[in-house]
């Protein structure tokens, strides 16, 4: 016949110390996990732009510049509205080493996307995405205006979706540019 005693106080005060210590231990591997995930350096992916003009430029002709990629539709008025700041920007910061990209969505006809290029006299390259491929490659892009930061070296430092915080673009792209 067995008796079941109660575990003395300390072996409770035991077992509750291991049980803490295993979930700290837990607590702090999440943390790291997600600061690591957080703040890893995501690689652009190697695409090739093809620009109103039928000219080719891969990312890989790119690396050592700076390098902003905008997904954007003429049909977005976020888009629109953001524009005429992305035309600034670029114009501020293109004799430093910045390349400027924007990527027309694959439902925007390209005699759209060409009209809005030529009337607003967009200084940078427009590339058209007709089959969504370039969309897919970074990370599956479904929302416009969505704007990817790319640094010297190829990585991607910052993703806005809508428009940018001006301020702090300007000060990434300072920082990245130096």
């Amino acid at each position: 016949m067995t008796t079941n005693t109660p575990p003395s106080p300390a072996s409770r005060a035991s077992r509750s110390l291991w049980v803490k210590a295993l979930a700290a231990l837990f607590v702090i591997a999440l943390a790291a996990a997600g600061y690591f995930s957080f703040f890893a350096q995501q690689k652009a992916p190697d695409v090739t732009f093809t620009d109103l003009q039928g000219n080719k430029v891969q990312t890989q002709d790119l690396r050592g510049k700076v390098i902003m990629v905008n997904f954007w539709a003429t049909s977005c008025t976020t888009c629109v509205k953001e524009m005429p700041k992305m035309v600034e920007t670029y114009n501020k910061y293109k004799d430093r080493g910045l390349e400027f990209v924007a990527v027309a969505m694959s439902y925007d006809p390209p005699n759209y996307v060409l009209n809005y290029a030529e009337t607003r006299q967009l200084p940078f390259k427009v590339a058209l995405d007709t089959s969504g491929e370039l969309a897919k490659s970074f990370g599956n892009v479904q929302l416009t205006p969505t704007t990817f930061v790319i640094d010297k070296q190829g990585n991607i430092v910052k993703r806005y979706l809508g428009e940018p915080d001006w301020s702090g673009l300007y000060a990434l792209l300072e920082q990245s540019l130096s």
